[in-house]
Formats: C-alpha cells, structure tokens, sequence
C-alpha cells in the first residue's frame, strides 16, 4: 500500500509526494505540526496541511533570505529573526563573523523541539552562542524595539493563523522603527502565480512600499512552495539590493552555497512582466 502526503495549493491543483514513514504527528497550541520521511525530499515538516521546508530544498529558502541583504549592508552587528525557529536562518547567519547578535524570536516551542529532533542540521543554527531564542509572539516582540537592528528577517510561514499579525501595516512600521537608520527588512513575499494567491503578494507589496524608502522584490525556484516558485522581499531605509550589492567582499568571505552566487542575486531581482506588473500596480496606488 502506498503512503502519499498531498497539499492542496489550490481548490484545482494538488502537490502530492510519496511517503516512506511518518516520523512525528503533534498538536502544539499554534499548528498542526508533521514529519514524514520520503525518497525525494528526505525528511520534510509540515504545518496544518502545508509543507514548511523539505531536507532537499530548504537551502534555497535560507540561502536567498540571509545572503542577499548581507552581501549588500556593509557592517550588519546585530540581527533580528522573527519565526526562523528550525534554525536554518541563524545557520546561515552564523557564517558572518562580524555579527554580534542574533535574535530568534518563535513563538512555538513544539516547532523548535521538533526541529531540534529531526532536523539537526538546521537546528544547529540555534546552538550559536550569539544566538538568543525568544518564545514570543513577533509582533509582540518588536513593539517598542527602536533603532536597535541592522538587519531584520521576517521567516513567518503565511498571512493566515497565528503568522497574521506579521502580515500587517502595523507589521512593517514596526520593522521600519525597530531597524536602524541604514537598516534592512526582508521577509518572505508568497507565490504570485496561482490566481488566489495574488491578493496577498500585493498586499504585502503595497505596505512594505509605503513604508520604505526602498522596496524591491526577487524571486527564487523552491520544489516544494505553490507552483515551484516563491519570492522575497527586500525592503532599506537605504541600502539598494542592486546598486549597493558588493560581489567583491561578499565573494572573499568564501561561504559554501548550494543556491546563491553573486551573479544569482543581480538575476533574482529581474521578474516576469507579470510579476512585475502586479507589483507596479500596487505601487501607482500609493501615488494615486
């Protein structure tokens, strides 16, 4: 008998992979949480119905969140890492020797234990001694944070359930406060392609532009996301993503990627007409 673990990425469109065992079933007080082992993607997680990130593709998620914005700010100290509670983002964090602090803040313990447990290698990021793990709500977290990070990195799952509030207007005047003068936001921007969707990448759009000064978005190609294709958004109270990118120093740190190059990153940020057209949309609203 077959075993096949099946998401619905829309009322029309399934993603389905065959399971080998399920490792861990639990109900923390936020989200149905779920291991299973499988010959593609080797062990994935899953949250109320929805793959989070798979052994064989969350390299590319951590990479393109952390190394973009860091290959651009030119002297980040202190980080703040809202979700990020399976430890991939401080992994890849934690080959920048000059950052000095790391904050992780996840409101789900069960989520880190299960990580800790069956995803080792990116649990390891949490182990850093710069590290600092927070179990708090993350919008809770950053109301009365001023001037305190460099960088800011939004790793929330989506705009629905107990991640809502990062989702907000508040959310990201938040972010602005909460960054330094020449900090940076980036945080994950959904899949565009599926019409239901839609509605949400522009949304999210729409606030980050009108909070910064800068906000630019880039895209990148996970198996496992609604339609193989996902983006991010890069958003500076004055570093440009393109303009401001130094390849130079960033290439001389020789970190090992399996995703991103410096060459990758200037072609991350050219879109499909599309893509681009939904988020010109969005930003003649404001000058409307």
């Amino acid at each position: 008998m077959e075993f096949w673990f099946s998401e619905m990425h829309t009322d029309n469109v399934k993603m389905s992979i065959r399971v080998e065992k399920q490792l861990f079933s639990g109900q923390s007080d936020y989200q149905k949480i779920d291991v299973f082992e499988s010959q593609e993607f080797g062990r994935f997680i899953t949250s109320d119905g929805s793959v989070i990130f798979s052994e064989k593709d969350e390299f590319t998620y951590d990479e393109m969140i952390v190394h973009v914005p860091m290959a651009v700010h030119p002297n980040v100290k202190k980080v703040l890492v809202i979700g990020g509670g399976d430890g991939g983002v401080a992994r890849e964090l934690a080959h920048y020797e000059e950052i000095e602090e790391i904050d992780v803040v996840e409101p789900d313990e069960m989520f880190v234990n299960v990580c800790r447990e069956f995803f080792p290698d990116n649990a390891c990021g949490l182990d850093d001694p710069r590290v600092k793990l927070h179990n708090r709500d993350g919008l809770r977290f950053l109301r009365g944070k001023i001037d305190e990070y460099d960088l800011i990195i939004s790793d929330s799952t989506d705009p629905l359930g107990h991640t809502a509030g990062l989702f907000t207007k508040e959310f990201y005047g938040s972010c602005y406060k909460a960054l330094k003068e020449d900090g940076i936001l980036v945080y994950q921007h959904g899949s565009p392609f599926f019409d239901e969707d839609e509605e949400s990448c522009r949304a999210m759009h729409k606030k980050a532009y009108k909070s910064f000064p800068i906000s630019r978005v880039y895209q990148a190609h996970i198996p496992t996301c609604p339609s193989g294709y996902w983006l991010f958004g890069f958003a500076s109270k004055k570093y440009h993503p393109l303009n401001d990118l130094d390849a130079r120093r960033w290439k001389q740190r020789h970190i090992k990627t399996w995703y991103y190059t410096t060459n990758l990153h200037r072609g991350a940020f050219m879109l499909p007409k599309y893509v681009e057209d939904l988020l010109e949309e969005e930003e003649g609203k404001k000058k409307a």
